[in-house]
């Protein structure tokens, strides 16, 4: 059996599929349509998981509902991805290179230990060329 595809997505990513599609690139909403039907697993670190909740509880999201609900949600429709040893030193690895946002460098090492596309409009992280993007 194959192994299982699966993509990426950043944050903010996540924060437009929820709130406002608009934002996301042609060449991004292509690529989860295209996921979609095709089966590929969407994904999400489970920093992702952290920064959804700080933003939620700064109130920079309009929930209407809790967070953990809005969370729960998230868990439900993407595939989590866990923080784990290799991923973390490989973050720590990218401090020359890459932005110095601890989330960054953990979203970005889970794509790049797992061999990944990340989806991403994060100008910093599409430009370090370490790891296959999409937008």
């Amino acid at each position: 059996m194959g192994r299982l595809e699966v993509i990426l997505l950043d944050t903010h990513v996540v924060v437009w599929l929820a709130f406002d599609r608009d934002r996301l690139s042609n060449t991004a909403r292509s690529a989860i349509a295209r996921a979609r039907k095709n089966s590929v697993a969407l994904a999400v670190s489970d920093m992702t998981l952290l920064e959804l909740a700080t933003l939620g509880r700064k109130n920079r999201l309009q929930l209407g509902i809790s967070v953990e609900s809005f969370l729960q949600a998230v868990e439900t429709r993407f595939a989590v991805r866990p923080m784990n040893a290799k991923i973390c030193a490989r973050a720590m690895d990218l401090l020359d290179i890459f932005p110095k946002d601890p989330a960054d460098r953990i979203i970005a090492a889970t794509a790049l230990v797992e061999g990944l596309a990340l989806i991403t409009a994060d100008r910093e992280m599409r430009k370090s060329k370490i790891m296959q993007t999409v937008w």
